[in-house]
């Protein structure tokens, strides 16, 4: 009698939990040591980017070239825009996470502002012009919101060795380093909270584009000693 032929054993899932696993793995470590994806949760950095994108950083988007001004970075503002002992329950900060983690949800702790002052500059707003001026030099914006100003809020503050002073594009709608002048820290942000800077738009399709690196920022000598 014929026996019957064995059918080869199908993977099982077993199989396929196992390569669930190492694909979370993978992408775990990938995502920890060199590129990262971000939600976009407000309007503070338009036209650049808009609420609802998602961005690719890179981690190591620093490490060739140093940060210089006008460079827009991610951050890990705890301690410095949002209280160090932030949170709300496990549960509810393990959901947060996960969705962070997809890029379908902001971050309460992580902001994304453009690099206006580095570790020993004086940054001034505004100068008789009503233009921001960097130790003593007007900065030309072009990176502004249209019909934004350069700040509505008047400021002259000297940068900290080993901190930052950071603004979001559109002026008008951005919480930033402005926001925090009277706290402890000043609004000043420290240089190893840096995630990293975004390198591409990857949602919503229409917008798919690469974030360029800024061109060193125009400057002009003002003569009023600001």
């Amino acid at each position: 009698m014929e026996q019957p032929k064995r059918q080869p054993r199908k993977p099982g899932w077993r199989f396929a939990l196992l390569a669930l696993v190492l694909a979370v793995a993978i992408s775990a470590v990938v995502r920890s040591l060199w590129l990262d994806i971000f939600f976009i949760p407000s309007a503070s950095m338009e036209p650049l980017l808009h609420t609802g994108d998602r961005i690719l950083v890179a981690r190591t988007g620093f490490q060739a070239e140093p940060l210089g001004r006008g460079d827009v970075v991610v951050f890990d503002g705890r301690g410095s825009f949002a209280p160090l002992n932030s949170g709300n329950g496990p549960v509810v900060d393990g959901l947060a996470e996960a969705g962070r983690w997809l890029g379908l949800a902001g971050s309460d702790t992580t902001y994304v502002k453009r690099v206006i002052g580095l570790p020993g500059d004086r940054v001034v707003c505004c100068d008789a012009g009503g233009r921001l001026t960097v130790n003593g030099q007007q900065v030309a914006e072009p990176y502004l919101y249209p019909g934004d100003t350069p700040s509505e809020v008047k400021f002259a503050v000297e940068v900290p060795a080993g901190r930052l002073w950071l603004m979001g594009d559109h002026r008008s709608l951005s919480a930033d380093s402005r926001s925090l002048l009277g706290a402890p820290g000043g609004g000043m942000v420290p240089l190893e909270r840096v995630i990293g800077r975004p390198v591409q738009i990857l949602w919503p399709l229409d917008r798919f584009a690469a974030v360029a690196r800024p061109q060193p920022a125009a400057t002009t000598t003002t003569t009023n000693g600001q």
